[in-house]
């Protein structure tokens, strides 16, 4: 290797590491929701389509920020963005103190969207990095490599995040059920959410930490990482004058609102649906963790098989039929047999993010910032089809639907678009070869 290579290969390895950090930063702020709403649930009384709305104050701060991002990161450059945003997550961390003082639902949602707008910031910033730093045709792979370092934050927060929050959280509301004393009630529930400001606080001085470190780095700005120096690519940019003259980057923001749907009501939602199928709350807890694991086999499944023995876009048509069947699947068992089901989602969603936003984004050159943002903004799935669902079988039986096949249907239709994409919509605008 020469030593011009060499130079640029430990360019590459460097870059790669400060948006796997990113990336970790990324995973476990996102996974504690899975935490969050079972907690949140208690400690604020809420009912389930109530603390639903932790996953739509989160991630709806994605739609409203994602282009917004775009444009500060043009004005302060990749380095002074990804700080900013940092910074922005460590203060609604720092709400979360605030919130827990008060045991109020409304300040707490608020400190989840004031961390949505951070990480929407970083989001915009990272994901075109992954996605362009090499060739497009193996861009899932990085980007699996990439859902590694999430995963398995992810993990590490819902296991010291349980272990803190939900601690013996069964005995704790059989005592909430069965106190009388008004005062005495209040003071349980005022001790239990007191349990969110330690963990939210050490958050916070890290995120800073990390921004700190960040700032000081000579990570470049994202303008020099476009597609228009890719050979790889195929540029079909030529004589375009807006993002939206390209199907396919709208058609994949559509197909991200529906994975991260489907993501999160598989994954945040686990435990809730663990506890309707009758699992204890000490039990349950963990359920978040197995479909972690399930995204983690999914990803290492990603590296080995893609580019070299599949198409990313056939991988995910693959996975959206996996994930169909799974689905259907969980409607007929029970028990431990349909949370496996909502685990093995896991695996199925996995090459996702990972295949979309590559090709949603694919050969748009110039305007792969603000495609990157429109993207994004398909984030806030997250933030509908949870509360939808919740909505849908608690509508007073309007439709006939309970908890389980209300989750068919919503998953269903995620997936059957996912499908569209995977073998469809992803060509649109594009000539035929």
């Amino acid at each position: 290797m020469s030593a011009a290579s060499n130079s640029k290969y430990k360019n590459y390895i460097y870059q790669i590491t400060i948006i796997g950090v990113l990336f970790a930063v990324f995973g476990f702020v996102t996974w504690v929701n899975g935490i969050l709403i079972p907690f949140l649930k208690k400690s604020c009384e809420l009912t389930d389509q109530q603390a639903f709305y932790v996953a739509t104050a989160f991630f709806a701060a994605y739609f409203f920020l994602a282009i917004p991002s775009s444009w500060i990161l043009d004005k302060l450059g990749t380095k002074k963005g990804m700080s900013t945003g940092l910074v922005i997550m460590a203060l609604g961390c720092l709400v979360f103190v605030s919130a827990a003082g008060s045991r109020s639902y409304p300040i707490f949602l608020l400190g989840l969207f004031i961390v949505g707008m951070g990480l929407a910031l970083l989001q915009t910033a990272a994901n075109p990095y992954v996605s362009l730093i090499g060739p497009i045709e193996s861009a899932a792979t990085r980007i699996s490599v990439m859902g590694i370092c999430n995963k398995l934050a992810g993990i590490l927060a819902n296991v010291l995040f349980g272990s803190i929050l939900l601690k013996n959280a069964t005995e704790i509301q059989t005592k909430i059920d069965n106190e009388t004393n008004p005062e005495l009630k209040n003071q349980l529930l005022d001790n239990l959410a007191s349990r969110v400001e330690t963990p939210y606080i050490v958050l916070g001085v890290f995120l800073l930490v990390i921004a700190v470190v960040i700032y000081t780095s000579s990570l470049p700005d994202i303008k020099s990482q476009t597609s228009d120096t890719n050979p790889d690519s195929m540029d079909i940019s030529e004589g375009k004058t807006s993002v939206f003259q390209f199907p396919h980057v709208l058609l994949g923001a559509v197909a991200i609102f529906m994975y991260v749907g489907a993501e999160v009501m598989a994954g945040d939602l686990i435990t809730i649906y663990g506890k309707n199928l009758g699992f204890s709350d000490d039990t349950s807890k963990f359920f978040a963790v197995f479909g972690l694991v399930g995204l983690l086999v999914g990803y290492i499944t990603n590296i080995i098989l893609i580019p070299k023995y599949i198409k990313q876009e056939n991988w995910l048509t693959i996975s959206a039929i996996l994930g169909m069947i799974l689905t259907i699947t969980s409607y007929f068992v029970s028990g431990s047999f349909a949370v496996g089901c909502l685990a093995a989602l896991g695996f199925a969603n996995a090459v996702m993010w990972p295949a979309i936003f590559p090709l949603g984004i694919r050969g748009i050159g110039k305007f792969s910032n603000l495609g990157s943002a429109i993207l994004i903004m398909g984030i806030v799935g997250g933030a509908v089809i949870p509360p939808f669902y919740g909505w849908l079988y608690h509508a007073d039986n309007i439709f006939g639907f309970d908890f389980k096949s209300a989750f068919v249907f919503v998953m269903l239709i995620c997936y059957i678009y996912i499908l569209w994409f995977a073998k469809r919509g992803h060509r649109i605008g594009f000539p035929k070869v």
